[in-house]
């Protein structure tokens, strides 16, 4: 077993934690604090300092909200296409672009397919829409994603958020997504939801890995690393994605010293940028995680602290809703 911890001081280790997982909900209940910046790692690269400049460019928006409604848009895809013809990492539509684009970067062209335009440009519009909806009552954010999604003059004539159920949704998923890339000032609340998580992935110690695996009986109850965490949460009735990177914003992100047990713990190619996650396990506390590694081996309790460690994430049931996979379902 990795790094000489017995099975049976591991367990009783675990259910200590686990109980301690619940006095800890108890006792941080709506301890989270408002955002500041961008988490460490949360946006790729290649566009934090855009995002972190351009997210401040108006009192509506902040850098995480601005990547909140990139990553939705686009997945940090620059050269995104949509069928309605929406294009680039921001996805303007070309009658939108040409009358909001703008030279983010001063080289003289408006390019939707550069994201040193685009993002700017995407920054620059939604604060030309909170100008339109400034006087109307309520939150200003809320106010302009909703005039980002129905026009400015339904915000205005319903004196707030219209009552459009695929206005009040993209709100609700852009506000929740943005919970996934702040860096917080205080204590992210933990999960109820995470000693049965837990106890889910615990129950599947010593199964054999199998790439791709989903628990299903025709594959005799094996997993992989993402299927075991995506199994983990269903059980307790939160549907994560199928693959690791994109369980990564379904929820916020503890520091490592804040890490509780039902956090996942992520491992990445690059650690600065998420999109190059290869592995997902789920922390059950000092500095252990049960994960399925690789083929050959088989489920079982690991070590997190590693060089390709990035982060953790704390799963909300509405930060697993308010991914794009999920909406797409």
């Amino acid at each position: 077993m990795a790094g000489g911890l017995g099975v049976g001081l591991v367990l009783c280790f675990l259910a200590l934690l686990v109980v301690g997982v619940y006095a800890a909900a108890a006792g941080l209940a709506g301890g989270a604090g408002r955002a500041v910046g961008l988490a460490k790692g949360a946006v790729p690269a290649a566009y934090q300092p855009l995002v972190q400049k351009w997210g401040n460019l108006c009192p509506a928006i902040n850098p995480a909200l601005l990547a909140a409604q990139l990553y939705q848009e686009s997945g940090w895809n620059p050269r995104a296409q949509s069928p309605a013809a929406a294009q680039g990492i921001a996805q303007f539509i070309p009658g939108t672009w040409q009358t909001h684009g703008i030279d983010g970067n001063g080289d003289g062209r408006r390019d939707v397919w550069d994201p040193a335009d685009a993002i700017p440009s995407a920054a620059s519009y939604d604060c030309e829409l909170a100008k339109y909806v400034k006087d109307v009552p309520g939150d200003p954010a809320h106010n302009m994603l909703a005039a980002y999604n129905a026009g400015a003059y339904r915000v205005i004539r319903a004196g707030g958020v219209p009552a459009i159920s695929e206005t009040q949704n993209y709100v609700r998923i852009i506000t929740t997504l943005a919970k996934s890339f702040e860096a917080p000032v205080g204590r992210v609340a933990p999960s109820r939801q995470a000693a049965s998580a837990i106890y889910f992935a615990q129950e599947q110690l010593g199964k054999p890995y199998l790439w791709g695996g989903n628990g299903t009986p025709e594959q005799n109850g094996r997993f992989d690393c993402s299927g075991l965490t995506k199994a983990a949460y269903h059980s307790v009735g939160i549907e994560l994605p199928r693959v690791a990177n994109d369980q990564w914003n379904a929820g916020p992100h503890p520091k490592r010293d804040e890490l509780l047990p039902g956090d996942l713990v992520f491992f990445a190619h690059n650690l600065n940028d998420p999109r190059s996650i290869h592995h997902v396990g789920i922390y059950v506390g000092g500095g252990y995680m049960i994960n399925a590694p690789y083929t050959g081996a088989v489920i079982r309790f690991d070590k997190i602290d590693k060089p390709d460690y990035i982060g953790a994430t704390r799963v909300t049931a509405d930060g697993a809703k308010a991914l794009p996979s999920a909406n797409a379902a």
